[in-house]
């Protein structure tokens, strides 16, 4: 009896070290915080990756960005007006729901409410209408060549859930009190979050229900912000984590030396840039009375020709930059080699300065992450420099993302004079730049301009972007955009800087998928 006894324990035993061996818990540091679980809070690709791991949309995209069917299995162009979606059968939500065409519809909905900062994923204007329970078709004003382009970051959420939990209304980035679906969610993708305590650590199991085939092999995600670079480094040094991102331009060569770890690098699709308040009478943060230095083209002038994107690329970024000419990576332009960004010139900076009437500069206010991109901080600390050359004094508000996006995003005013910001085009096409970032913000009722944080408004630029929708000819299309640009540059709207590199420090026994758009999937990683 003492010997069976014995044999039971251990057997048991065994199968608990088997257990331990097989559980893949993967831990996963990042600059940034995930301060919302609401799918519609916060256009930021951190955000919406971690989240497209929990919820899902209409479409995907795969390793190489092209699309793919998601909830919907496939689609169709009915008329040139009309698109049918055909929704997968048999999806549950984490919560056990059935996944059917009232949560598209729901969806459509409160993505376009107030407090959504994803109002451009869908047209103002487009009807979404219930054929079957697994049938959506979506009728349009006009044709429009792109529309499921950027609807693979449009995340479905259950209606029933929503509705039962009071999270009918989307939770805005300056939300002070965070709603039920900004600490909860129910998606139906390959996860669902297990806790989340913004700030410190989110969970996240795997769903064997999920609809789709995993390529992961993890039973556990932990997440946990990291702002700190050399305490995010040491730990991936130290195999405290697994995974970090990103990983600082100057430790590179030290964790490619390690033995725990290597650095994944590749180029980006994300363009940082600098942008000015070209909307009020007066600016917020500056000692200019009565006036907004920013409404002549001559100081927007300056400010480009006194920065030196080439100092920030070999000074600050130590190579891993490609300056830019335009506000898009040239990989989403085919016709960005036909623009060269002119060197900075002092003097002539100077001299334009002086014409519009501040021979001796004047002082601004300029809002900056210094956890979201990187080396943020620190390109705002140069141009800073920059600037004071010809005369400018730059007060530097350098602050957590969560902090920045609440005081400058539409939900919070657009409460800046002078900013940094990266974009990612959602639908890896200049149209998504021209409106969302470039479109006159003066109506209302229209989703143009959301992300457009000065206010930078030209009438001729939004009506060549309203045929670049509509066009499906590629050379006539790309002639507009090109047009486009040009009007953009000659009113120096904006400046752009370069698009950062890729730097993930990864550890030896991960196998991870690199995105050029800078997401780290979870459903694709392999830990050894």
């Amino acid at each position: 009896m003492v010997f069976f006894r014995l044999i039971r324990v251990v057997v048991a035993g065994l199968a608990l070290v088997g257990a331990e061996a097989s559980a893949k818990t993967l831990r996963y540091a990042n600059k940034g915080d995930l301060k919302s679980l609401d799918p519609y809070t916060l256009t930021e690709v951190t955000a919406i990756a971690h989240l497209g791991n929990v919820y899902e949309g209409l479409t995907r995209r795969d390793k190489n960005l092209a699309i793919i069917p998601g909830l919907a299995e496939r689609w169709e162009i009915v008329e040139p007006t009309r698109w049918r979606f055909h929704l997968r059968k048999g999806v549950t939500f984490a919560n056990g729901e059935a996944f059917t065409a009232d949560d598209v519809l729901f969806s459509a909905a409160r993505v376009r409410a107030d407090g959504s900062n994803f109002g451009t994923r869908i047209p103002n204007d487009a009807m979404f209408t219930k054929v079957d329970d697994h049938t959506v078709d979506v009728v349009l004003k006009a044709p429009n060549p792109i529309l499921i382009a950027q609807w693979d970051t449009w995340y479905i959420m259950s209606r029933r859930w929503a509705e039962a939990n009071g999270a009918i209304a989307p939770t805005p980035a300056s939300a002070a009190t965070p709603g039920f679906a900004a600490l909860n969610a129910n998606g139906t993708g390959p996860f669902r979050i297990e806790s989340h305590q913004p700030g410190v650590k989110t969970v996240f199991k795997p769903r064997p229900e999920w609809w789709g085939k995993p390529e992961h092999n993890l039973t556990e995600v932990v997440f946990t912000p990291i702002g700190s670079d050399a305490t995010r480094v040491a730990a991936l040094l130290s195999g405290e984590v697994d995974i970090i991102e990103p990983v600082p331009v100057q430790d590179i060569p030290r964790v490619n030396a390690s033995q725990q770890a290597k650095v994944l690098t590749g180029p980006e699709l994300r363009t940082i840039f600098l942008g000015f308040d070209q909307s009020r009478d007066e600016l917020l943060e500056s000692d200019v009375k009565g006036k907004n230095p920013f409404k002549d083209v001559r100081v927007r002038k300056a400010f480009y020709r006194a920065i030196d994107v080439e100092a920030i690329r070999s000074r600050i970024m130590r190579g891993l930059s490609t300056p830019s000419a335009l506000m898009i990576a040239p990989e989403l332009f085919p016709l960005s080699k036909d623009f060269t960004r002119p060197k900075p010139d002092l003097e002539e900076a100077k001299a334009l300065l002086a014409e519009a009437g501040y021979p001796n500069g004047f002082r601004v206010g300029m809002d900056c992450p210094n956890d979201r991109y990187v080396n943020d901080e620190q390109i705002c600390q140069a141009v800073v420099g920059m600037l004071a050359r010809i005369g400018v004094r730059v007060v530097l508000n350098a602050q957590p993302k969560a902090q920045y996006f609440a005081k400058v995003l539409k939900s919070g005013g657009y409460r800046t004079s002078f900013f940094m910001l990266g974009w990612t085009p959602a639908a890896l096409d200049s149209h998504n730049v021209l409106y969302d970032i470039m479109g006159c913000r003066d109506d209302a009722a229209s989703s143009r301009g959301e992300s457009n944080l000065g206010n930078y408004c030209n009438k001729t630029l939004d009506a060549l972007t309203d045929k670049i929708l509509f066009e499906v000819d590629t050379a006539k299309r790309d002639r507009l955009i090109k047009d486009a640009y040009r009007i953009a540059i000659d009113d120096y709207g904006f400046i752009p800087l370069h698009q950062q590199a890729l730097a993930w420090g990864v550890a030896k026994t991960l196998k991870v998928a690199l995105r050029a758009d800078n997401s780290v999937m979870l459903y694709w990683i392999r830990k050894d």
